[in-house]
């Protein structure tokens, strides 16, 4: 006896109101602006249309076909087994964190070129950039320790006209710097934003990913496959999440008066009383804490600055 057909929400309420992807997927629709997915779209058990989550083409063919669709990228693409990021997700930071700049400038998100980002770990994707560039007009800074990723970015850039003079990719030489050696003391920042590694080791990244795929089949899965892929660096670091945060807390004093908001996605809820720890110790005058959801998944942004309400004033005025 076949499955019953299951309901699904029209509208996925939990993402931002401007979100491009509350609604479910269109798979005509994308098909219709990436042919490549065509193979991968298959009805499911409740005789929907979907892809095979588990399958890392399919899940790359997706965000492919999403980023040609909704941000008209014509090029893109990543090396085998380097992250691919969910985009709905993605596009949720930046349009909180457009939110954020916008309760800073009398509720009118600032828009254009004058806006520069940092992206801490942008990726061989660079996800955050195409989305923020395209929604927003904003310029971004992208920075990475992996060279493969920094090739991968300035590929993306070059064969998309559109992102050209937009995005700006440095490679981190010293993996244990964040801020140091990327940002140059008399750039001025309006807002950094960082995805951390999430582990804390290559075990406990194999064994999330062991859970997250047994919750998604419904059963037992035993061996680790990663279906959004992942370098060891972009999945974990020494000290996991927290220890990233922490450093990046810790370093962020040295730039307090060049960016106007740092900011981070914070992933377990267990970690936030030890960040707002390190962030009284750093002394920052203020501190939001942005909640955002996706399907089952709770996450938020946590976001400081060090500018007093003058200093931010005096911002906004001279440079927005």
């Amino acid at each position: 006896m076949l499955p019953l057909k299951k309901e699904h929400p029209k509208e996925k309420t939990k993402l931002h109101p401007r979100n491009k992807h509350r609604e479910r997927y269109d798979f005509k629709q994308l098909i219709a602006s990436c042919a490549e997915l065509k193979p991968f779209v298959k009805l499911n058990e409740y005789k929907d249309e979907s892809i095979d989550f588990f399958n890392a083409e399919a899940v790359k063919t997706l965000n492919k076909a999403l980023l040609k669709h909704f941000y008209s990228i014509e090029h893109w693409d990543i090396p085998k087994n380097y992250l691919c990021p969910p985009i709905p997700g993605r596009a949720d930071y930046l349009h909180y964190a457009a939110d954020l700049l916008g309760s800073m400038n009398n509720g009118k998100i600032p828009t254009g070129e004058k806006i520069k980002c940092l992206d801490i770990g942008v990726g061989a994707n660079c996800v955050y950039p195409i989305i923020g560039t395209k929604e927003y007009g904003w310029n971004f800074i992208g920075t990475d320790i992996d060279t493969v990723a920094v090739e991968s970015a300035n590929k993306i850039i070059e064969l998309n006209p559109s992102l050209k003079n937009k995005i700006e990719i440095r490679l981190q030489h010293n993996p244990k710097d964040i801020l140091y050696g990327v940002l140059k003391k008399d750039e001025r920042i309006d807002l950094s934003i960082c995805n951390p590694p999430f582990h804390a080791s290559l075990e406990e990244a194999q064994a999330g990913t062991i859970r997250k795929l047994s919750n998604l089949k419904g059963k037992k899965i035993t061996k680790a496959n990663l279906n959004f892929g992942g370098q060891n660096n972009e999945l974990w670091c020494k000290g996991g999440e927290l220890g990233f945060i922490r450093d990046m807390i810790r370093q962020s004093k040295q730039f307090s008066e060049s960016v106007f908001w740092f900011s981070t996605s914070v992933s377990k809820q267990s970690n936030l009383n030890a960040i707002y720890q390190e962030l009284e110790k750093a002394k920052v005058f203020d501190v939001k804490t942005i909640p955002m959801g996706q399907g089952n998944k709770t996450s938020r942004v946590v976001a400081w600055t060090f500018l007093s309400k003058e200093e931010q004033l005096t911002w906004v005025k001279e440079k927005w």
